[in-house]
């Protein structure tokens, strides 16, 4: 696979993810298309980190996967509360937060 493949690539599922955040509602599909949006970017550095044959790239993807799964682990736990407490995981209709 060439270099500009993976780079369109990345970018077509990173437009998948920004697309599927902004239109979408549900907390548990956002943090599923901030994930794609995570993924999208490992894919463009390992691509890359291919290409000029080092492993810097191959070392801020495993940074990144781990902020991503802690992330992800916060953002389960944020969900869970409030569908226990309001009743739904609908982002437009939850004004807990709000001062």
């Amino acid at each position: 696979m060439s270099l500009m493949a993976v780079v369109f690539t990345g970018i077509l599922l990173f437009a998948v993810g920004a697309a599927g955040f902004v239109l979408r509602g549900n907390a548990l599909v956002l943090l599923l298309c901030i994930e794609i949006m995570l993924n999208a970017v490992n894919l463009v550095l390992a691509g890359f980190s291919r290409y000029l044959y080092g492993t810097e790239g191959q070392v801020f993807i495993f940074v990144i996967m781990a902020a991503g799964a802690a992330a992800a682990a916060v953002g389960l736990a944020v969900v869970a509360a409030l569908r226990r407490r309001l009743g739904t995981a609908d982002m437009n209709r939850i004004n807990a937060l709000k001062g």
